[in-house]
């Protein structure tokens, strides 16, 4: 017998050294895996930081009672308040080619920036006011290093010029970087400087509302018909091959079918998170369902012998025994379909959420846009401004992803029973 161990145990150790060279496999693959997660988060995080600071620039702004009328705020010429601030900095800008380079050092919206100041404190007229005004997209970039000076003195669309005068207010102060908050506080808008993602979440916090409210109830009960309560006959066998097929349909074919039932045939307002909602509801579903029926069918078969043992009809054992145990893989299933619908673009762009919206929806029928279709819209931008906010829109949209998948790995776990 000692000598039969003897000859196996050359055997035994190849096994063993197999073993450890696949785990050791495994740690490796694990770690590539997770070093390349971190390089993209990482680099994308590096690129999208610049997104989260602006570039603000002080004048010495005259509110001429005169010019402000405090029964109409609004109707007051601002813009002619900050020009007149500019040139008085720098008097020695006389021609009309540089006044116009002198303007462009601020941004378009500038004027509504001394316009709000005015309203929230109309005491501020009649004296003359230290008021931040946000840069142009061209001096944030100079001011964070994205842009270099070269030999003629030009940092790219700013010439020479307006580079001395950057330097000017620079050695006097006169420019400062905050946390841009506009960037969450905002809407989308033309001007890299002004664009925030505000509307945009806002859209795809609705439209995921509404693609929940259909695809999970919906989504459920034809899991439990479907695996407790149909015959097994040559429909229930189509259905299920179409469901199947439905999973991997490509996500355009469900925007196709958005754009031609929902809003040629039905006449649902275009653009709206409640169009958006049941087409990815409809993306949903079959994940949703199939998911679902895997987890029914991991309750054992006892529960359902048990139940209907001690006299429950077939509907109670369904719903008081067997339902409760699947529904954590339930919410599984659910948390992959929502995800995948988080991230969908081309069946948002089929039925026009693709517009400009400015301003933030508060109700599923209003026009609105969502993050996926905002990250898009500005990578097509020319702009190098737009390469920051394109960047950092994405990792709020990663930030949201993994949010929404704690709040439903919380509940799933608080549902979850043993047997």
């Amino acid at each position: 017998m000692t000598d039969t161990f003897t000859k196996r145990t050359p055997h035994l150790a190849r096994r063993h050294a197999r073993e450890i060279r696949f785990q050791w496999l495994g740690k490796i693959a694990i770690s590539i895996a997770v070093g390349f997660l971190l390089i993209m988060v990482g680099t994308i995080s590096w690129m999208g930081a610049g997104a989260l600071k602006q570039t603000q620039i002080s004048l010495q702004v005259y509110l001429d009672p005169q010019e402000i009328d405090t029964s109409a705020v609004e109707k007051a010429d601002y813009g002619a308040m900050v020009k007149t601030a500019l040139r008085a900095t720098f008097p020695e800008v006389k021609k009309r080619r540089d006044t116009r380079k002198l303007y462009k050092l601020l941004s378009s919206q500038a004027a509504f920036g001394l316009q709000r100041q005015i309203k929230e404190n109309p005491d501020l007229i009649g004296q003359t006011k230290s008021v931040w005004f946000i840069a142009s997209d061209d001096v944030d970039m100079f001011f964070k290093a994205n842009i270099t000076v070269d030999t003629n003195g030009n940092a790219g669309k700013l010439d020479e010029k307006q580079v001395q005068w950057l330097a000017t207010l620079d050695k006097s102060g006169a420019v400062r970087s905050r946390f841009n908050t506009g960037f969450f506080l905002s809407g989308d808008s033309r001007e890299p400087e002004l664009a925030g993602i505000l509307s945009a979440f806002a859209g795809t916090t609705l439209t995921l509302f509404v693609c929940f409210l259909l695809s999970f109830p919906i989504g459920i009960l034809a899991a439990v018909y479907l695996e407790e309560f149909i015959p097994e006959n040559r429909w229930s066998d189509l259905i299920e091959v179409n469901i199947n097929n439905l999973a991997a349909v490509p996500s355009i074919v469900f925007g196709l079918l958005g754009l031609a039932v929902f809003l040629n045939a039905f006449d649902l307002p275009r653009s709206s998170p409640l169009v958006g909602g049941m087409v990815l509801a409809l993306m949903t579903l079959p994940t949703i369902i199939i998911a679902s029926r895997s987890a029914l069918r991991s309750v054992p078969p006892s529960i359902r012998e048990a139940a209907l043992g001690i006299g429950a009809t077939r509907t109670q054992m369904v719903f008081h025994h067997v339902a409760p145990l699947a529904m954590s893989g339930m919410l599984t299933g659910t948390i992959i379909g929502m995800a995948r619908a988080l991230g969908e673009t081309a069946p948002l762009l089929m039925i026009g959420m693709v517009a400009f919206i400015v301003d933030t929806p508060t109700s599923i029928l209003q026009p609105a846009t969502a993050l996926p279709v905002q990250i898009f819209l500005w990578a097509d931008s020319p702009e190098r401004g737009f390469l920051e906010k394109t960047s950092a829109a994405i990792i709020v949209l990663i930030a949201f992803l993994i949010a929404m998948n704690l709040i439903a790995i919380i509940l799933r776990n608080k549902y979850r029973q043993r047997f």
